[in-house]
């Protein structure tokens, strides 16, 4: 997830920081401008008039309706973990529907617009889902198009309210503080894949801005040569870009607060072709060929504005088969 100084190959550092990068944009953009430098009435680069109070307001709802968004996302979460163990008696096709509702439904009450773009692999085979990182709600994102079994920190397990929520939903926990933990975390990836289920991972290793990305890590790409694997590059973009961002040492409280208080964020999931692992000699070539895929997706992304709406509606990855 968010960014650490710690110097592993499953935790890199990333130079995006909460105070740079992870504000609303119109407060980052003032606080980079010095306060005695500007007086009242004067005009800052791009023509608009610097006001004392209120910046930013015209990106961001009011506190009552920021409120009402952050209390309905949790309650939307404690319903499904309140009601996950009855949906263990529907079907699988019939669960796996009902759990992408409830996620779409889910980011929707945070206030988040989605717009998926892409075709995803055929249902039917293992899959290993590969994206860019962001921010917390990449999961759900992805999740609500590709489920899977996601691989998290350890940390993550103990996040009130989330850490229930991804320990249900089959989250692959690891301790990725040192280079022991690579080979056994593998192992688990291809096994789940092998057994025709699908893992969700950020190779990047921390979450990044939105500007900045990381280079993907090839150790996670050796599971799906292992098992045979196809692999899905997915690239998730959020207009405003700072507003979602979870990064560095940032408080998981301040960043929910952030995301519902921020007005029409909007979340672009792109799925590109999935690469068969077969025909890349080894993992360095597929991780960088997977790299390329996301970043060419970056590039082809529309440039939306914050008052574009967005519909909620994956593309035809509602066939997807349920994971192991």
């Amino acid at each position: 997830m968010n960014g650490t100084t710690a110097l592993s190959p499953w935790l890199p550092t990333a130079p995006c920081t909460p105070g740079h990068c992870a504000a609303h944009p119109e407060t980052a953009r003032l606080k980079s401008v010095r306060p005695e430098s500007v007086r009242p009435g004067r005009r800052l680069a791009g023509g608009r008039a610097h006001r004392p109070h209120g910046h930013g307001a015209a990106d961001r709802v009011g506190s009552v309706r920021a409120a009402v968004r952050l209390t309905a996302g949790l309650c939307a979460l404690l319903l499904g973990i309140l009601l996950a163990p009855a949906t263990g008696l529907l079907p699988p096709a019939g669960r796996l529907a009902l759990v992408r509702r409830w996620l779409r439904a889910v980011v929707r009450a945070f206030g988040v617009q989605v717009r998926y773009e892409g075709t995803p692999a055929p249902p039917g085979g293992p899959l290993l889902v590969v994206a860019n990182h962001v921010s917390w709600l990449d999961i759900p994102l992805i999740a609500a198009a590709l489920p899977g079994r996601a691989v998290a920190k350890s940390e993550v397990r103990r996040w009130p309210v989330l850490g229930t929520l991804a320990a249900l939903g089959g989250t692959l926990f690891i301790d990725r503080d040192g280079l022991r933990a690579l080979p056994g975390t593998v192992h688990t990836m291809a096994g789940v894949l092998a057994a025709g289920g699908r893992v969700i991972v950020f190779p990047e290793g921390s979450t990044w801005c939105g500007r900045a990305r990381g280079r993907f890590r090839p150790a996670a790409f050796q599971a799906a040569l292992d098992a045979g694997s196809a692999v899905q590059p997915v690239r998730i973009a959020y207009r405003p870009t700072d507003a979602a961002a979870y990064v560095g040492d940032d408080p998981l409280g301040s960043s929910l607060w952030r995301v519902v208080s921020t007005r029409r964020l909007t979340a672009v999931v792109r799925l590109a072709e999935p690469l068969p692992a077969a025909r890349y000699p080894d993992r360095r070539a597929l991780a960088a060929a997977a790299q390329r895929a996301v970043a060419s997706e970056s590039a082809n992304l529309p440039s939306l504005s914050v008052h574009q709406r967005s519909r909620s509606r994956p593309a035809s990855a509602s066939s997807a088969r349920t994971p192991a």
